[in-house]
């Protein structure tokens, strides 16, 4: 009669075992149907890197903020 509760916390530690593997695999999946989601979105720059084209972006958009500051302030370019 004692073996019967270790019997059934043994097949509860494997169940649980067999389901959080199970959800782990689901989730590394869906994980990558994500990012290849997301690959096939990525507008492609023509002619360069888009890491260079992404630098460009962000110079342009300090550029903007700059002059912004530059009209809250009263300052004439």
């Amino acid at each position: 009669m004692a073996a019967e509760p270790v019997i059934i916390a043994a097949a509860a530690l494997a169940g649980l075992l067999i389901a959080a593997a199970a959800f782990l695999k689901a989730w590394t999946g869906w994980l990558q149907l994500k990012a290849r989601e997301l690959d096939l979105h990525r507008p492609h720059a023509e002619g360069g890197a888009p890491a260079g084209m992404a630098r460009i972006e962000i110079a342009d958009l300090k550029e903007r903020i700059r002059k912004l500051e530059a009209i809250a302030s009263g300052v004439d370019l």
